[in-house]
């Protein structure tokens, strides 16, 4: 099923104006979702290969490919895997990559898809339609388990609550089911300032989805593939992603220490520098958010590729 939401892509003039698109540049979308940045790449003349491990999504797309013609490639894969896909192209480096982390407005918006609590629907959550759901997980986990992931990936405070909580009205199947689960286990009342499902319906999302270790693999990826001078734009959506995306800048960049005076660090103990930082974090105005209410927490980072070796090949060059 379609959703009839529009879907408004979240910084889309601060990205474009990040990748600097000139004519027949390749860029890499690597989370097509419903195509705002590959639309505005493509209006700046580039070829896009546009990446999308939702079946919907690139079932989607594919009026916009005929459209296209040869400019744009839909690839239906992880971007963590996007080194792999381009060389099967023929594709070996590219000028730009973009990564819009997280879930999909379309897939939120979707109540089959069992991403919201918004509206009931199906207990699923998962991205490529392959694999376990969410229902799935909360049925046969055990309560530590269950607790463990609200707390790793929800940062929820009263994690262990929430997971014995559901496992005592197990078996559960429905979003609005666990919602009122966790609503009635943290103590919810309609005064609270945030429904304490928001971080249940992360956690368990991002557990089922991988995101996290797919992130770090979109990231190594990218620092594979792009050219001297290419550029990366990451838009992420709340603290964990943020996290993840700023360290690993900082250290490719070489901003982050590896010794100090009382025990210094061996010169060869790092490599090169692989990434330059060419801008601070950007925030959504406050226009864009009254506009679009879902960029309120978004943090665009943006770094520039340089000529040294991707870390993953020194590294394995220095061992050898």
């Amino acid at each position: 099923m379609t959703s009839a939401a529009i879907h408004v892509p979240v910084l889309l003039d601060e990205v474009m104006a990040a990748l600097a698109i000139t004519e027949s540049e390749i860029h890499v979308d690597g989370t097509f979702g419903a195509g705002g940045y590959t639309k505005a790449m493509l209006a700046r003349g580039a070829r896009v290969f546009a990446f999308d491990r939702d079946p919907e999504a690139i079932s989607e797309a594919r009026e916009l490919a005929d459209q296209s013609g040869e400019r744009l490639t839909l690839v239906p894969e992880r971007f963590s895997r996007m080194r792999q896909a381009l060389s099967a192209h023929g594709v070996e480096r590219v000028d730009g990559v973009t990564l819009d982390i997280g879930v999909s407005s379309m897939q939120l918006d979707q109540a089959e898809r069992g991403f919201s609590f918004q509206v009931d629907g199906p207990l699923d959550m998962r991205m490529g339609k392959t694999g376990p759901t969410a229902a799935d997980f909360l049925n046969g986990a055990s309560e530590e388990e269950i607790a463990d992931v609200l707390f790793r990936y929800g940062e929820e405070p009263k994690s262990r609550r929430i997971a014995r909580a559901i496992v005592a009205a197990r078996p559960i199947s429905r979003t609005g089911q666990l919602a009122d689960i966790v609503r009635k286990a943290a103590g919810y009342t309609p005064a609270s300032k945030k429904d304490p499902a928001t971080r249940t319906f992360q956690a368990i999302r991002i557990h089922l989805n991988e995101e996290l270790d797919e992130l770090k693999g979109g990231l190594e990826a990218a620092e594979e593939v792009l050219k001297p001078g290419g550029r990366l734009a990451v838009v992420t959506f709340h603290s964990l992603e943020d996290r993840l995306v700023k360290h690993f800048l900082r250290e490719r960049s070489g901003a982050t220490p590896t010794g100090s005076r009382h025990r210094p660090a061996p010169a060869n103990a790092r490599p090169a520098a692989s990434f330059e930082a060419v801008a601070k974090p950007v925030r959504p105005t406050d226009a864009e958010v009254r506009v679009n209410p879902r960029a309120r927490s978004a943090t665009l980072r943006v770094a520039r590729r340089t000529s040294a070796s991707p870390w993953t090949q020194a590294k394995q060059g220095a061992r050898s």
